[in-house]
């Protein structure tokens, strides 16, 4: 008799992990649901492997890139679609991959579907390569005889997630590459600049003002063989704390709501949220996923420990038969529109396409803030340099204005 290995949450939402014993998958998740446990994560343990090696699957359990998962579920939604039987489909599109670990999860998943096992079950061997979104959709596709349609609802979801992430990079990378630039440059400027100024000044036999010996001091901190050492050790070691109390379910509630108040990234990152939950929702349940299910894995995919909570005290609330609405409404992460769009949807039994609509919305107006992100943040940094340099000039110069004013008197 196999025995799994399960993550999972009681209904108090206490994290369990453990073992247990059963003649197969469905009959460990009774098991679990008896016991009170709602299983996150159910994984066979000492199973042979697609290639006749026990603990196969897990040395082939790696992260695949969202890119290759997307084309994988395009071309298999189109090859089931289109009639050919899903091995043939795996086969080819084996030797399709560029990803030879892809390439190898692929003919395990085909080897196991062929000696009886379903397509979800063998997916969920795979828990890096394959997300608890996907096996649970394509379990879903498979007890309602509509695979090829879940995999093309997967395939459009995957999509929309990509344009998404291609979004928000596009938002990030000219700001970070042009402060990047502003720091070279006030640094070459201190470093190599500063120096020469400083043997002018020593001749001045005066005071210097305040602002100039700054400058003085960090060029010649800047200067010292283990100034850089000192800047990466702060480096590494404020990234490290930050990670670290990140780690804890605290701090990494603490750091997510600090995000959300951002002064100008903050809305975006909010509305990046906001989307991104009712999209995983909206297609879960499209797909057949039990809502309660559904709230689970939306509660780990919403990228951000504030929506999470929210979305995991709404599933509370709905098993004690409220309405999705109305605990939405009162965690206040939520605006009143969305809230008061998935009631109505709720009311008329169109919840799926309303939670498309408010993704939809949401899509539109993170390109919208992006654009405009772009458009304000080039002058701000234009104007930040201006100042960076501006400052380290007029440091210098302070000195010889002094004395110009000196020797006109």
């Amino acid at each position: 008799m196999p025995t799994f290995d399960y993550v999972g949450r009681l209904r108090s939402g206490e994290k369990k992990t453990g073992s247990i014993t059963a003649d197969n998958r469905d009959a460990a998740e009774r098991q679990l649901n008896a016991m009170g446990i709602a299983p996150d994560k159910l994984i066979e343990k000492q199973r042979r492997g697609a290639f006749g090696m026990t603990g196969g699957s897990s040395r082939l359990n790696k992260r695949v890139k969202s890119v290759e998962l997307l084309v994988f579920t395009r071309q298999l939604s189109t090859i089931v679609s289109s009639g050919l039987p899903l091995i043939q489909g795996l086969d080819i599109l084996s030797e399709q991959t560029e990803d030879p670990n892809f390439s190898k999860i692929i003919q395990a998943v085909a080897a196991d579907i062929e000696a009886g096992e379903s397509f979800s079950d063998t997916l969920r061997k795979f828990p890096r390569a394959f997300p608890d979104l996907y096996t649970s959709m394509v379990r879903a596709g498979e007890a309602g005889g509509d695979l090829d349609g879940v995999l093309m609802q997967l395939a459009d979801y995957l999509e929309s997630t990509e344009e998404l992430k291609r979004r928000i990079k596009s938002a990030m990378t000219y700001p970070i590459v042009a402060f990047s630039m502003i720091l070279l440059i006030a640094g070459g400027l201190i470093i190599f600049v500063v120096p020469q100024f400083e043997e002018i000044f020593g001749s001045f036999g005066a005071e210097l003002p305040a602002p100039t010996q700054m400058l003085i001091n960090i060029s010649n901190f800047l200067r010292q063989w283990y100034s850089i050492g000192v800047i990466i050790g702060a480096v590494v070691g404020t990234i490290a704390a930050v990670r670290l109390y990140g780690s804890t379910p605290g701090g990494r509630y603490n750091l997510d709501s600090l995000k959300l108040r951002l002064p100008v990234f903050g809305n975006l990152l909010r509305k990046v949220a906001i989307s991104r939950v009712t999209r995983t929702l909206s297609t879960l349940t499209r797909s057949g996923v039990a809502i309660l299910q559904a709230l689970e894995i939306v509660e780990r995919t919403a990228g951000n420990e504030v929506y999470s909570l929210a979305v995991r005290n709404a599933g509370e609330s709905v098993r004690n038969g409220e309405t999705l609405a109305e605990p939405l409404a009162r965690s206040g992460v939520f605006p009143a529109m969305v809230t008061r769009m998935i009631g109505v949807g709720e009311k008329t039994g169109a919840l799926e396409s309303m939670l498309m609509k408010i993704s939809d919305f949401y899509d539109s107006e993170v390109k919208a803030t992006v654009d405009g992100l772009t458009s304000l943040i080039e002058p701000l940094l234009i104007g930040l340099m201006g100042i960076v340099v501006g400052g380290i000039v007029m440091g210098l110069f302070m000195p010889i204005l002094q004395l110009s004013a000196l020797v006109g008197q």
